[in-house]
């Protein structure tokens, strides 16, 4: 085994580049095609690199193998593994994904979001309303009752409110 691939395979697991780095390679395929890459996730136990991707109008099945056929090539030969074999998965974030990006907040704006809190506020963990603001350190929700102005930190996930009809 080469230096290099001894090096990024220890103890049986693939040892990827940056997410950061990966994101960055794969944005000059994903902007031509209309599509935000919105997440970079690697399973060290499968050793698999997943690319989260969002359109403006959400993700299908024939939008994912587009754009997995676009990259499949040239990530091979970025090689984000150090030679070492891996599983590419292409895939949508989800309807419940937590937002992590401040454009996920932007996009959400004066939509309806549901917040998870790590400690009660007002006697709740769970929070529902329309996101109206979003800074650097605060959100700011308006529950229909009141409007709540909420510190990053003591949110445990926030993510789009998902309404079955």
């Amino acid at each position: 085994m080469p230096v290099k691939a001894l090096n990024n395979h220890i103890g049986g697991v693939v040892q990827f580049k940056p997410v950061e780095e990966i994101r960055d390679f794969l944005q000059k395929f994903a902007e031509p095609m209309n599509i935000e890459i919105v997440d970079v996730e690697f399973d060290k136990h499968t050793d698999t690199l997943t690319v989260f991707i969002e359109t403006e109008n959400g993700v299908d099945l024939d939008t994912c193998e587009k754009f997995h056929n676009a990259i499949n090539d040239p990530i091979d030969e970025f090689d984000p593994s150090g030679g070492l074999p891996y599983t590419l998965n292409v895939s949508s974030p989800g309807l419940d994904r937590p937002f992590k990006s401040r454009r996920d907040f932007e996009r959400n704006l004066k939509k309806e979001v549901e917040i998870k809190l790590f400690a009660p506020l007002k006697g709740t963990k769970f929070i529902e309303g329309v996101l109206t603001s979003f800074d650097d350190n605060t959100v700011t929700v308006d529950t229909g009752r009141e409007e709540l102005k909420i510190s990053f930190n003591k949110i445990a996930k926030i993510n789009k409110a998902i309404k079955f009809d």
